[in-house]
């Protein structure tokens, strides 16, 4: 039987693009949610989990607001403004729900496979960032979500907490930090890993790697008709869906352009590579057990805040520092170098013009990023490790991350840093694009883009108690409910073997 007639016999529920940590949490969900419809996912690499979800090719922070520092900015008149830090946390709390009940369903045999404690710690140098962060923890420390935040501008303290980053600095410089021992690292290869595996028990679902969609467009009926190529045999086929759902990293931008969607309309890409300097001495790695962030120089963007950072790799404690950028005109870190010039089209060409125009920063740190020797790269390791020795380091390249362009209408800003959901007018089709925090916020990315784009589903029928099931405080305000927040906090602790 040719592909062809294998792919027009049938009609898929949901098409999943892409076998990276969203992909994997939407189709986990909805394997749960509605276990009758037929799921077919396609992955153009070997395996899943091999760009951006990898455990090298993220920061693994289980972003939670706890240390990073862009998630709250200082207004004109001087308070902070934490609201971006507040959804964050909240979003990671439902991801941990999501994990908790996998967990609970034997999904994994332990959690540590994918999540550890390591303590969240913010680092600052200097009397006007040791003045923010102070107001930052004031005002955090009033909700919930951010109970147990400590604050010390001790030396002895901080060395307690953060040995390496402490030894060798001069007594009298002014320094700060906060510490979260709520923080945790997350192998998102890992856990996407499990979550395909937990949805693959279903035979509704089909997973299929090597596989590329080339095209996608609007057929009839409202249906939507894809081209896969196998990338085993050469073979391409059709393949005919009632919903699709591009969670292919950078590539999910180049296929919500060839859709053809209204919506899709204005939307460019501006790629950023990553690097890392890895740490080869156990002793060294041993002695430090936090990830310790710090504030991004003036005039340079989010994706620059540095970290010194320990991980769970390849089933053992690591120890990073970075991250250093890079530029290339790949999408994705097996992409092709024309991913760039053929993303231009005239519906996108004036943004791109204009973000060119308006980011000389990001322009600027990015030359100064691939013009940086070894040596440049190994100060600013010494700024937050000042004993730090270049023999016990090396240079190893990470994921590849592209930001959105696009105009704002809010704002009138191009260049946007974040994630955001891209939907057809109908709901059909949606678009995951952009980076950071997308992972560790997935599941409540999934969950809007399920609402989104089943809306009847979710005011009656099963599944409402399903997903009370799932995340018990979906549709609930944790900011705005501290028991709740420290109920929920406490349940999932356990469950996944976290400080309570």
């Amino acid at each position: 039987m040719s592909g062809e007639q294998r792919g027009a016999e049938k009609i898929t529920d949901v098409v999943l693009v892409g076998g990276g940590i969203m992909s994997a949490t939407l189709g986990s969900l909805l394997r749960e949610l509605q276990p009758d419809w037929t799921i077919e996912v396609f992955e153009r690499l070997k395996d899943t989990a091999m760009e951006s979800s990898h455990v090298s090719n993220n920061a693994g922070t289980g972003h939670s607001a706890y240390c990073e520092l862009n998630y709250t900015t200082e207004r004109a008149d001087g308070t902070i403004d934490i609201s971006k830090a507040l959804k964050v946390n909240e979003s990671f709390e439902v991801s941990r729900q999501y994990w908790s009940h996998l967990v609970e369903k034997g999904c994994f045999s332990s959690p540590q496979e994918f999540i550890t404690s390591v303590p969240h710690i913010s680092f600052v140098r200097g009397a006007r960032d040791v003045a923010f962060l102070k107001k930052r923890h004031e005002a955090l420390c009033r909700h919930p979500l951010f109970e147990g935040m400590e604050y010390t501008e001790d030396h002895k303290q901080m060395a307690e907490w953060m040995p390496l980053v402490m030894a060798g600095r001069e007594c009298g410089e002014t320094v700060a930090a906060t510490r979260s021992l709520q923080g945790t690292d997350v192998n998102f290869g890992a856990l996407t890993h499990g979550l395909f595996a937990f949805m693959q028990r279903s035979e509704k679902v089909r997973l299929r790697t090597r596989h590329e969609v080339l095209t996608l467009r609007r057929g009839q009926g409202g249906l939507w008709e894809l081209k896969v190529k196998d990338l085993h045999t050469g073979e391409v086929f059709p393949v005919r869906a009632r919903r699709v759902f591009l969670g292919a990293g950078g590539r999910a931008l180049t296929l919500l352009l060839k859709s053809g969607i209204p919506e899709g309309r204005g939307y460019g890409g501006f790629p950023v590579s990553g690097m890392w300097l890895y740490c080869s001495n156990r002793e060294v790695i041993e002695k430090h057990h936090a990830k310790v962030y710090g504030k991004a120089q003036v005039g340079t963007p989010p994706m620059s805040v540095p970290h010194l950072d320990t991980r769970r790799m390849a089933g053992q404690k690591a120890l990073l520092f970075g991250p250093y950028a890079g530029f290339s005109t790949r999408f994705l870190k097996t992409g092709s170098y024309l991913d760039l010039p053929l993303s231009v089209r005239p519906g996108n060409f004036v943004p791109l013009l204009m973000s060119a125009g308006t980011n000389f920063g990001l322009v600027r740190y990015l030359i100064q990023q691939v013009l940086q020797s070894p040596r440049d790269r190994f100060r600013a390791l010494e700024e937050y490790y000042p004993e730090a020795q270049s023999r016990d380091w090396s240079l190893r390249v990470a994921g590849q991350r592209v930001q959105i362009i696009h105009k704002d209408p809010k704002t009138g800003t191009y260049l946007q840093f974040g994630t955001e959901v891209v939907h057809s007018a109908d709901g059909t089709l949606s678009a995951l694009l952009g980076a950071s925090p997308g992972a560790s916020t997935s599941v409540a990315i999934s969950l809007e883009l399920l609402e989104r784009c089943y809306p009847a589903f979710f005011r009656s029928g099963p599944w409402p108690e399903r997903l009370a099931g799932m995340v018990p405080t979906f549709g609930k305000s944790l900011p705005e409910d501290p028991e709740l927040c420290r109920k929920v906090r406490r349940s999932t602790s356990e469950v996944l073997g976290l400080p309570r």
